[in-house]
C-alpha cells in the first residue's frame, strides 16, 4: 500500500529528487522512514513554460489509507501496490495450447504460458527478426516484395517496425507488468516512469528476441514460416487448428494474428468463426522537420539537451468524422508497409534516439462502418485494398504519391519537394498524395489541416510533405468474442490483440495477450513442473 501525490509540477530543468522533496512538503511526511520514488514523469510545455509533471510514490510506517484520506487534498490518494493474481487452474489439458502471431498479442500470450508451465506451441507465418530484416531492406532497396515476411508479418508483427510507444487509455493494472517484462528483456529502465513510454524499433527488436528465447527455454516451441490455415470444430468448440501442412489437435488456441491478416481472416470465416466489420481510419503520413516541431512547442527552449524531440498529438472533430494524428514518430521515418503485391502502404517507424532529421504521423481520417457496407464482414478490408492498389496504380510502381501541404491546399498536384525531403524508403513519386483516398477523407484532411496549423504554428506549412495512403491504423474487423473471451461459436477459441479488434497498440494488445492466457491458465493446470 502506498500513498501517490500526482500533478507535482516543477521546472524542466530541475533535478528529480526536488519532486521527491515537493511531495513530502505538501503531505507532510518528511520524515527518513519515509520512502519516495517517482513513478510517472511527463513534459508539459502547453502553459507558455515548459515543466516536468510527476507522479510521487510515498511508503511511510503509518496507516497510509486514513492519512490519505485524513488530508482531504485532491492530488493524494492511496493505492494498493498489489497486482493481478496468476490464475491456477486444476483441469488437465490433453494438447499443449496454440499460439498464432508472434506479435505484441501472441508475444505476451507465449511468454505468460511459458513462463508458467503451459510449453505453448507458437505459430507465425513470417520469419525471424533476422530474416524480417533481410526481407525488408531488399525490399525497399528496389528488390521484391516478400508477402510473407515484411513489415506486417514476421516476428514482433507490425509493432517491431515502429516507434515502439507504449502509451495507452486502458488504465489497466496489467500495463506495468508489460511494462516490468519489456525492461527485464533489455528495454530501458525509465520507460516503467515515463507517462510516455517508447522503445524505438533498434531497441524493441532485441527485446522482442530476448522474450522469444524465454519462451523456448521454458518449454514453449516457436514455428516460423508456418501460417494458419484453418481450425476444425467439433459441436461448436476447438478440436485442431491448421498450420504448415498439419492438422494439430488442441483445446485451446490464441489467434493473435495482427491486423493484416486478410487471407488468414478468409479462412477462419470459412470455418465458422464469426467476424463484424468495424470502423477504423485512413489516411496520409505527415512530414516535418523535426527542429520546426520542436520549436513551435518548446520555443525558446527548443534543442535543450534535457528535453527529448517534441511529439504531438492532435484531433478535430466535425460532421461525425474525426480527423486526428495517430503514430506521432519524433526523429522517424516514413515507411513502406506492404504485405500484398501491387499495393501501396505507409506507416511511421523511429529509432529509441529519435535522431533523425523528420517527424512524421499518420494524419488519419474515420471510416465508419457506413462508409463500406457491402454485406459482409470484410467491406473495410475491400476498401483498403481498394485505397492500396490505387495508390499503386497513380505510380506504377511501388514508389509512394507524395505532395506538398501548399500543393495539397491548394488543389494542385506536387512536382516536387522543399525544406522537408521525404524519408519514404521505396521512393515517391510528387502528384496528388491523398487522391487514392474516400473524397470525404480528402476534404476531411484539407479542413483539418490550417486547423491543426492554428494548433502548432506551422503545421500546415507550406512545406511539409504528405505521403500517401495510409490504411493499417487498426483491424477492419472483429473477431467477436464473449465474456468468456472465446470467439461466438467456437468454445476454446481467444481471438487476441488489434487482429480481433480488440487493441489499438504495442500496450494494449500486450495486455490482451497477458489475459488470453490467464483465460487458459485459469481452467488448466500446467503441463510441466
Amino acid at each position: 500500500m502506498s500513498i501517490f501525490v500526482t500533478g507535482v509540477r516543477l521546472p524542466f530543468d530541475l533535478p528529480e529528487q526536488q519532486a521527491l522533496a515537493e511531495a513530502r512538503r505538501l503531505t507532510g511526511l518528511v520524515s527518513d522512514e519515509v520512502q519516495a520514488a517517482v513513478c510517472r514523469v511527463s513534459i508539459d510545455a502547453r502553459r507558455g513554460k515548459i515543466d516536468r509533471v510527476y507522479s510521487v510514490r510515498l511508503d511511510a510506517p503509518i496507516d497510509e489509507e486514513a492519512f490519505a484520506e485524513k488530508l482531504q487534498m485532491p492530488f493524494v490518494r492511496f493505492k494498493t501496490n498489489e497486482k493481478p493474481a496468476v490464475p491456477r487452474g486444476k483441469k488437465r489439458l490433453e494438447h499443449r495450447p496454440v499460439v498464432v502471431g508472434l506479435g505484441p498479442a501472441g508475444l505476451f500470450a507465449a511468454y505468460t504460458l511459458a513462463k508458467y508451465g503451459y510449453a505453448p506451441l507458437v505459430f507465425e507465418r513470417g520469419g525471424d527478426l533476422s530474416a524480417r530484416d533481410r526481407a525488408v531492406q531488399a525490399f525497399w532497396s528496389g528488390g521484391a516484395l516478400d508477402t510473407e515476411t515484411n513489415i506486417q508479418f514476421g516476428e514482433g508483427g507490425a509493432g517491431a517496425y515502429s516507434d515502439g510507444k507504449l502509451t495507452t487509455r486502458i488504465g489497466d493494472a496489467l500495463c506495468d507488468t508489460v511494462l516490468e517484462t519489456l525492461a527485464a528483456h533489455g528495454a530501458p529502465g525509465d520507460i516503467v516512469k515515463k507517462a510516455k513510454p517508447h522503445v524505438g524499433t533498434d531497441v524493441l527488436k532485441n527485446v522482442v528476441r530476448d522474450m522469444r528465447r524465454a519462451v523456448t527455454e521454458n518449454g514453449g516451441e516457436v514455428r516460423f514460416c508456418t501460417a494458419l490455415t484453418g481450425v476444425s470444430l467439433k459441436n461448436g468448440a476447438l478440436a485442431a487448428v491448421s498450420a504448415g501442412g498439419e492438422q494439430i489437435p488442441c483445446e485451446r488456441a490464441v489467434l493473435a494474428v495482427g491486423h493484416s491478416a486478410r487471407d488468414t481472416f478468409d479462412a477462419l470465416h470459412k470455418n465458422g468463426v464469426y467476424f463484424e466489420p468495424k470502423a477504423f481510419s485512413v489516411g496520409v503520413r505527415i512530414e516535418h522537420l523535426q527542429r520546426e516541431i520542436d520549436r513551435a512547442l518548446y520555443g525558446k527552449y527548443a534543442g535543450h539537451p534535457l528535453l527529448p524531440p517534441a511529439e504531438y498529438n492532435l484531433s478535430r472533430r466535425e460532421g461525425g468524422r474525426a480527423c486526428y494524428s495517430f503514430c506521432m514518430c519524433p526523429g522517424g521515418t516514413v515507411v513502406a508497409a506492404q504485405s500484398e503485391q501491387d499495393t501501396v502502404v505507409t506507416n511511421g517507424m523511429s529509432c529509441h534516439a529519435r535522431d533523425g532529421k523528420n517527424a512524421n504521423a499518420a494524419l488519419a481520417v474515420s471510416v465508419d462502418t457506413a462508409d463500406f457496407d457491402d454485406g459482409t464482414p470484410f467491406g473495410g478490408v475491400r476498401l483498403q485494398r481498394q485505397i492500396e492498389r490505387a495508390a499503386y496504380r497513380q505510380t506504377g510502381s511501388y514508389r509512394a504519391p507524395c505532395q506538398r501541404v501548399g500543393d495539397f491546399l491548394a488543389d494542385r498536384p506536387g512536382k516536387g519537394c522543399g525544406a522537408v525531403k521525404p524519408t519514404y524508403p521505396a521512393g515517391v513519386a510528387f502528384g496528388e498524395a491523398a487522391a487514392s483516398l474516400p473524397s470525404f477523407a480528402q476534404t476531411m484532411l484539407r479542413d483539418s489541416l490550417p486547423a491543426f496549423g492554428r494548433k502548432i504554428r506551422g503545421f500546415d506549412a507550406a512545406d511539409a510533405l504528405l505521403t500517401g495512403p495510409e490504411t493499417r491504423t487498426s483491424s477492419p474487423v472483429r473477431m467477436t468474442r464473449g465474456e468468456d473471451l472465446f470467439g461466438l461459436g467456437c468454445a476454446g477459441l481467444i481471438p487476441c490483440g488489434e487482429g480481433a479488434g480488440y487493441a489499438g497498440g504495442i500496450m494494449s494488445a500486450a495486455v490482451d495477450g497477458i489475459k488470453a492466457a490467464y483465460r487458459i491458465m485459469e481452467e488448466f493446470a500446467p503441463i510441466m513442473g
